[in-house]
């Protein structure tokens, strides 16, 4: 049995080829940001020839894209039109009419990925308790089917007020949509999203109807492709609350996978983190294009309810909120091929990105501006010939050339104090954002470690980590592909969810039992649709508040049967929430439910599927010397590179030191050390006294 998994990000795809009794085979390949598919086949014929072994010995293959993501943030989804409740047209416009810059005049908002000319209006209402005020206007709804009939819409979002509570109207319209017009894709939010909150539910309705033709196009041509090729098997797909899905639950709700490939990431950093015996940790992928942070608490990866896409220079409440569960990350413009330049004597990184293509000066594909990739190079971190295994050659004198002229001349320095500077003003980025994961939500950083993954992050972690108080690094095995790793240690999921607001007191438990079993049904169709043998393991949580208060906090529920002590237990799990988050709380208030969650996860014997380190026969990590330069000393230092392959258990790692492996480079800056660990990750000791 042989499983595959891929994660295709904005410059590299991740590859991982597992089976039983094998050691797992590693690649990176070159994203192809105009036809994604193409990198994936060349990943995938590749690694069969070094395997030996054919297409149909593949049992399952597993993925994690961003499509849809790129789609929203370059707006390049299909033609969107949606339709809503006569009087609400503008409720994208409107938003939450909160401002991310307060004192901001010009302040950009979220442009809406439905032009104001295609929402259009019909004529119903119904109240927040599911209550039909309004029938639906037939002669309203033709309106809006002439309409769109004569236009070029591809796909069309239904969001209609309190559509959450009873979705008659919404399924009404849709079958009509279907009927007559039947070229249509047609997402309504009492699918997509049965919340309360108008806007994130309709942004979010509207956020699948747009990418919906490129998801379903993508995932139709990629496995007609694999089908030519001989995969017979099922592929499923990572979505951004961590678990998989189907493809054919991703086609029809691709909103579900818009975070499908750090979600992995940060599965997979759990999962080393209890390898490591740490169960608090920070996360740090940075790959050729992003950095992104997210956190693990007590083993478990932190899940948000709702989150943001294309935010205007990263500020909270500027992108286009997506009220689907995700786990929670941060994202920002920094990765390896993040755009250096100088504006008013300070260097600034990023967002823009040389990409994949034409990507860092250093490629020679015809990249013209210093990167952060550059300016590594230029420091030594980076073997030239080495890099991604030998299968790329840098360019250094390029590299040196660029930064000179973009950073080194603007600002008077060197070239070596230069490319310092792009790498230091990198990590200045990324600390920003670390501490909004780690202090600004209640984390102490002395109590965590840092996962480190990622074809750049290994270079950068130990400095981020030093500089923000953490004491320990950890560089998984397979560092460089880690995302495609989360892939494979992953089970299928299904999260159902209902927004009932409810007061939690004694007798409602037979409300509870009506909600609980309307998502159990929906839940069975989901796992149906999987279709994945093994015994579904059920799990509860919610989202309450005291009553009066604006918003909720999620709470874990206790698996225990919905009877008349059920009530009371909910409180207790709420009180003892609350507590952890706030330091206090009021028995006396009545407590509120808003949002009903539940999940199966389906335990497969796949998901444990051994992708352990081989240990080397004979531990001789001395790969030899280069010059490295670090800012303690001024200067390059001769220091010792070690091949990570040769590193056997115990083996201490005493900085400055490089360690090379064919997918990722790890820096241990002088004054600290690293050892391996018994699973092959690389603990590095930032030296932080705690």
């Amino acid at each position: 049995m042989w499983r595959m998994a891929f994660d295709i990000g904005g410059t590299f795809t991740d590859f991982v080829l597992a089976g039983i009794g094998e050691p797992p085979r590693f690649l990176k390949i070159a994203s192809t940001p105009d036809d994604p598919s193409a990198a994936v086949m060349l990943g995938f014929d590749q690694l069969l020839t070094d395997a030996g072994i054919s297409a149909s010995s593949i049992s399952t293959l597993l993925h994690a894209t961003t499509v849809a993501t790129n789609a929203i943030i370059e707006r390049k989804g299909r033609p969107t039109a949606l339709v809503t409740t006569a009087g609400f047209r503008d409720v994208l416009l409107i938003g939450r009419q909160k401002r991310y810059e307060t004192y901001d005049l010009y302040m950009d908002k979220p442009a809406p990925l439905v032009a104001r000319r295609h929402v259009l209006e019909v004529k119903e209402r119904v109240g927040p308790a599911g209550e039909i005020e309004e029938e639906l206007g037939q002669e309203s709804l033709n309106a809006v089917i002439e309409t769109l009939s004569k236009s070029k819409i591809q796909s069309v979002a239904v969001s209609l007020i309190h559509a959450y509570a009873n979705p008659a109207h919404e399924n009404l319209i849709k079958n009509t949509l279907q009927d007559r017009l039947p070229e249509l894709l047609v997402s309504l939010s009492s699918d997509i999203s049965p919340k309360f909150r108008e806007y994130e539910r309709t942004s979010t309705t509207v956020a699948n109807a747009y990418v919906r033709p490129i998801v379903a196009d993508y995932i139709s041509r990629l496995q007609s492709t694999l089908g030519r090729r001989g995969v017979e098997n099922e592929m499923f797909i990572m979505q951004s609350a961590g678990g998989l899905i189907s493809t054919e639950i991703a086609v029809e709700e691709p909103v579900r996978i818009v975070e499908s490939g750090p979600a992995a990431g940060v599965l997979m950093s759990a999962l080393v983190g209890t390898e490591a015996g740490e169960d608090s940790i920070i996360t740090f992928d940075m790959g050729g294009t992003t950095a992104k942070l997210g956190a693990v608490d007590d083993g478990i990866p932190a899940i948000t309810p709702t989150f943001e896409v294309d935010p205007i220079r990263y500020r909270p409440g500027s992108g286009l909120p997506i009220n689907v569960p995700a786990i929670e990350l941060l994202e920002i413009g920094a990765g390896g091929g993040s755009i250096a330049r100088t504006e008013f004597g300070v260097i600034h990184i990023g967002p823009e990105s040389a990409g994949a293509e034409p990507g860092p000066i250093c490629y020679g594909l015809g990249g013209q501006y210093s990167t952060i990739t550059d300016a590594n190079l230029v420091l030594g971190y980076l073997n030239p010939n080495f890099f991604n295994g030998g299968a790329m050659t840098l360019n250094v004198e390029a590299a040196k050339a660029g930064v000179a002229r973009d950073i080194g001349e603007p600002l008077g320095l060197d070239v070596d104090r230069a490319a310092w500077g792009v790498h230091a003003a990198a990590n200045a980025n990324m600390e920003k954002a670390m501490r909004i994961v780690s202090v600004e939500r209640g984390r102490d950083p002395r109590r965590y470690s840092l996962v480190a993954f990622g074809g750049a992050g290994p270079v950068h972690a130990a400095r981020l980590a030093e500089s923000i108080g953490i004491p320990t690094v950890v560089v998984p095995f397979g560092a460089g592909v880690g995302s495609a790793i989360g892939l494979l240690r992953a089970e299928p999921k299904i999260d159902t969810s209902i927004t009932r607001v409810v007061e939690v007191i004694a007798g409602n438990h037979i409300v509870i039992t009506e909600i609980y079993v309307m998502l159990k049904e929906q839940a069975d169709r989901d796992l149906h649709r999987l279709g994945v043998d093994g015994v579904p393991k059920w799990s509860r949580y919610g989202y309450f508040r005291y009553q009066g208060q604006g918003y909720e906090i999620r709470v874990d529920l206790p698996l225990l049967p919905i009877e008349d002590g059920y009530p009371d237990a909910v409180c207790r799990a709420f009180h003892d929430a609350y507590a952890r988050n706030y330091g206090y709380h009021d028995e006396l208030a009545t407590i509120e439910a808003v949002d009903w969650h539940l999940v199966a996860t389906l335990e497969t014997s796949e998901a444990t599927l051994d992708l352990g380190w081989q240990a080397p026969g004979e531990s001789t990590g001395d790969a030899g010397k280069r010059p490295v330069w670090f800012p303690e000393q001024g200067t390059f230092v001769e220091t010792a590179i070690h091949d990570r392959s040769k590193l056997g258990e115990g083996w201490m790692i005493d900085g400055p030191a490089i360690v090379e492996d064919p997918e990722a480079t790890i820096v241990v800056p002088p004054n600290m050390s690293a050892r391996v660990s018994r699973q092959g990750h690389i603990i590095i000791n930032t030296g932080v006294d705690v």
